[in-house]
């Protein structure tokens, strides 16, 4: 009978009785580092990336029934077809209400406006019109409060904007060169303004849309004060 004695594997896990004979020993690691792969493996499900047929994603039908973020997008003059895409993909994301596309902005279908927005001009509401201070008007006779993405002067920080608890919004971004024009600007309730802290002091405007649309929806849909639960 082969003398015995204690070995420690070097996964830390157990101490094995196993005798001199090299096929053993062999055997007892083999099978301990496969014990310590599949103890890492199961460890490493918790963060297990999500396949897409595992997001809970809404049909076309089902966006359009869900109950909508009190938020509406105006694109005034926006010129590049990416950023229109991007940011109907953006809307999609957070159940904006609706889009506006004003101007010289172009509508869909288009290729370009498809291959950043991947399917979103079929669930987000939108409408063209050419006179963009004619729709900042109208959904101000509707009760909303419609604000420029600007920086101009006695404008609010992002940060510190606090939209009223029974007040819908409309946001407008402007031209990626000459921003929001100076009337619209004066014809809106308000400045919100994007706080930079660089050189620049410019952003590219779907990832102002981004800042600016995830901000707004968590304060319009996590607010205490307002009746707005949102599921998948």
């Amino acid at each position: 009978m082969p003398q015995l004695f204690k070995f420690k594997h070097a996964c830390q896990f157990n101490y094995i009785d196993f005798g001199y004979e090299y096929g053993v020993v062999k055997v007892i690691c083999r099978a301990c580092a496969l014990f310590h792969s599949y103890s890492l493996y199961f460890c490493n499900m918790e963060k297990r990336k999500l396949a897409n047929s595992e997001l809970i994603r809404k049909s076309v039908s089902e966006f359009k029934e869900a109950r909508k973020t009190p938020l509406i997008v105006i694109l005034d003059n926006v010129r590049s077809l990416n950023n229109i895409g991007s940011i109907f993909r953006t809307c999609d994301a957070f159940l904006i209400q609706k889009i506006y596309l004003c101007g010289i902005s172009a509508t869909p279908p288009h290729k370009d406006i498809n291959k950043t927005a991947l399917g979103a001009t079929e669930t987000v509401a939108w409408e063209y019109a050419e006179n963009v201070i004619d729709v900042v008007r109208q959904l101000q006779q509707v009760n909303f409060k419609v604000f420029a993405v600007e920086q101009a002067q006695n404008s609010v920080m992002l940060q510190n904007f606090l939209p009223e608890p029974t007040e819908a919004c409309a946001v407008i971004f402007g031209n990626e060169v000459k921003g929001v024009q100076q009337e619209v600007v004066n014809a809106c309730n308000g400045v919100i303004e994007i706080p930079q802290l660089g050189s620049k002091h410019s952003l590219n405007i779907a990832v102002s849309a981004g800042i600016v649309i995830w901000d707004l929806f968590k304060k319009l849909s996590f607010s205490p004060s307002r009746d707005t639960t949102f599921s998948h």
